[in-house]
């Protein structure tokens, strides 16, 4: 899950595993599985390294997760 900001400034959170494509045009627009599409203030760079952080969290969350187990 990723935080993300519309273009008239409000926040909004989207599921990060179901982006199916970013494209730049020259506003953001998100494509979701679905076909719905969401346009964002955001840079695709910077939502690249959004969710790259946010599925390094994961993986380290379930790896320890594992460790206590």
């Amino acid at each position: 899950m990723v935080e993300v900001t519309r273009l008239n400034g409000k926040k909004f959170i989207i599921n990060a595993e179901l982006i199916e494509t970013m494209e730049e045009t020259p506003d953001t627009v998100i494509t979701i599985r679905d076909g719905k599409k969401f346009v964002v203030c955001e840079s695709v760079s910077d939502l690249v390294k959004k969710i790259v952080d946010y599925k390094r969290a994961w993986f380290l969350l379930e790896r320890f997760s594992e460790e206590v187990r």
